[in-house]
């Protein structure tokens, strides 16, 4: 059953995907990301893919009081995989080009779970922060909310065609029900479990409701808006909520949550009162915006790959680089839109023909996908002139390390030094746990301060991390040292001080250093464009880079002036962390230890070996004033 062609939806797809396409950009104008609320374009994509879908089966369940299923999901599969399968396999052989092992299993797993469309799961299980530096990198990210919209497409028609059948009457109150449910979730979630709540369809379903509540009033009424004057101001209303959504909404806001509502009563505005006579309407169903409207999806699809690939060269960015690159995507989208979604959702293309097609190279790719996994990446990819650049390969060094060789038993012996903190206070620890003959009286437990602070307050000591915590007399703070955490370091300082007489020691963060893209580091970029280590004068112009980069990072400096404080409010003793990687006199930062193993896997965690080289330093120098 076709709809009436609505041009104005065609005009909102341009909008949305505009503006998801300048935030992933990051697109920089004087200095300041001016469309940093950019990511609320999914979000009119949900509105307008329930109010579409819902207006298909519902009108043609009420013309003809059936629903072909078969149709339905043939129809869908015609116009979403063709295009994937296209851009997937265009993003393979750049896959090989530019990733890093770990980060190339980290593809090909992406790759597998987009086409069983449940990406959304992968991406939140692994941990990605979506607007984090790290998700820029992955090419397909943006194949979350492809999955969050087909799961709506399996799970909404049956779900309809029940509720129609069985239970017609209420079908209203059973959508403004769930709208109503699933917004509640998205707060709460929002605020409890962020990550969660981005990534899942419960938090997701309300936008995609709103607009099929838009459909399902539509069709019983028979009409849209009649009301003229709302007709003539609600489509600008609305318009003016999107726009002030995209320039000021940001990534630090609670979303999806109340807050949402805003940018989707928009866009609800725009649906339901758009009127020919009216200037947004006009303007949304100008040839330009259609246009961009009718290859919306390729858009979508080629931009992330297209964007995460360019930030592999290391090429530096500039605001005519960005245009010249957001051309070609216009370029490249106008293409794929053209010769192949068009071709495949033309009606005399046989389907049986198109799904032998899908299914090869559906094949094809997992075949592809699952042997880059079984390989492990190849590991070999990632060394240079025996220097594995691979963030991942010192990951897992220092989990099997610590796996193997970390006792957790109490040694009455040795007298117990807690360090709490964040990853700061584990990758910490691990320098004098991998140099127990320089340190052999002490044992060193790190531990999250949340838990910390539990155990405090706790009246159970028995268990044996309790008990470690409760004899040590000696506390260090190792963190990273964001806004929240100097929150929590000084509560957790007033609960020590208030409950026990344990000594208390500051530390400054680690030493933090360049980073191109999210994990290379100025060592790493020298052998990527060199192919070979530095020699010794080259290796003390990098050292030199890493000392001049550290003294003038405004927030590490700065964060040293707050902990100052910190440390003569309370009398506690601050230790200059920098002081054993980093020589003021020669003004460098060591980047090496003596038999070329890299100090550093990104800006500011250290290796296993140069934990070990680190933890010697502090001995020698006695930087800890343990003995």
């Amino acid at each position: 059953m076709k709809l009436t062609y609505r041009p104005e939806i065609d005009g909102l797809r341009a909008i949305a995907v505009s503006v998801v396409i300048l935030y992933h950009a990051q697109l920089s104008i004087f200095g300041h990301q001016p469309f940093q609320g950019g990511f609320i374009g999914v979000d009119i994509f949900f509105v307008i893919s329930g109010y579409l879908i819902t207006s298909i089966i519902l009108k043609e369940l009420v013309t003809t009081g059936s629903f072909s299923i078969k149709y339905f999901y043939e129809r869908r599969i015609r116009r979403i995989l063709p295009v994937l399968l296209f851009v997937i396999l265009v993003s393979l052989p750049f896959g090989w080009k530019y990733l890093l092992p770990s980060s190339y299993i980290d593809f090909s797993r992406s790759i597998l779970y987009s086409l069983g469309f449940s990406s959304n799961f992968y991406f939140y299980y692994s941990g990605q922060t979506y607007g984090a530096v790290s998700g820029l990198l992955k090419p397909f990210l943006h194949t979350w909310s492809l999955s969050v919209e087909e799961q709506y497409y399996v799970l909404f028609p049956i779900i309809l065609l029940l509720t129609f059948r069985y239970f017609r009457k209420y079908l209203i109150l059973i959508l403004i029900l769930g709208f109503i449910v699933s917004l509640g979730f998205a707060d709460w979630t929002s605020r409890n479990y962020q990550s969660a709540s981005f990534y899942f369809i419960h938090t997701r379903m309300w936008e995609l409701l709103a607009g099929s509540i838009l459909a399902y009033l539509e069709i019983t009424k028979g009409h849209r808006s009649k009301n003229q004057t709302l007709n003539l101001i609600l489509p600008t209303i609305g318009m003016l909520l999107i726009g002030h959504s995209v320039l000021f909404f940001n990534d630090e806001m609670i979303h999806p949550s109340f807050f949402t509502l805003s940018p989707i009563v928009g866009v609800c505005f725009i649906i339901w009162f758009s009127d020919k006579k009216e200037l947004i309407t006009k303007i949304l169903s100008t040839k330009l915006f259609v246009g961009i409207g009718l290859i919306s999806y390729s858009l979508y699809l080629w931009h992330y790959p297209i964007f995460a690939f360019h930030r592999y060269t290391f090429a530096k960015n500039s605001l005519y680089v960005e245009i010249l690159i957001i051309l070609s995507l216009f370029i490249i989208s106008f293409i794929s839109y053209f010769f192949i979604e068009k071709k495949f959702r033309n009606s005399k293309f046989k389907f049986n023909k198109i799904l032998n097609i899908l299914i090869f190279f559906i094949f094809i790719i997992c075949l592809n996908c699952t042997y880059i996994i079984f390989k492990k990446g190849f590991p070999e990819k990632g060394i240079i002139d025996r220097i594995n650049l691979d963030f991942n390969y010192y990951v897992e060094e220092i989990l099997n390390w610590q796996e193997q060789n970390i006792n957790k038993n109490i040694d009455v012996n040795k007298e117990i030094i807690t360090i709490i903190g964040d990853s700061h206070a584990v990758n910490f620890a691990l320098l004098f746990q991998t140099n127990p003959e320089l340190f052999s009286n002490f044992k060193f437990v790190p531990i999250r301060i949340n838990k910390f602070n539990e155990i405090m307050n706790s009246k159970n000591k028995t268990a044996d991390e309790a008990v470690l915590i409760d004899k040590s007399n000696i506390v260090i703070f190792s963190f990273d040292y964001t806004e929240p955490e100097f929150v929590e370091v000084e509560n957790t300082i007033k609960l020590i001080l208030e409950k026990t007489n344990k000594k208390i020691i500051l530390t400054t963060n680690n030493p933090v250093f360049k980073l191109f893209g999210s994990r290379f580091t100025d060592i790493d970029f020298f052998l990527l464009n060199n192919k070979r280590k530095p020699n010794k004068q080259e290796l003390i112009i990098l050292e030199k880079e890493y000392f001049s980069f550290l003294k003038s990072n405004k927030i590490y400096l700065q964060n040293n002036d707050r902990l100052q404080n910190l440390s003569k409010k309370y009398n506690l003793k601050l230790l200059n962390k920098s002081l054993y990687q980093c020589d003021d006199i020669k003004k460098r930062c060591e980047v090496f230890t003596n038999n070329y193993n890299k100090i550093n896997y990104d800006s500011h965690h250290h290796t296993l070996h140069g934990a070990k080289y680190l933890g010697k330093k502090i001995h020698n120098l006695n930087w800890l004033k343990l003995n």
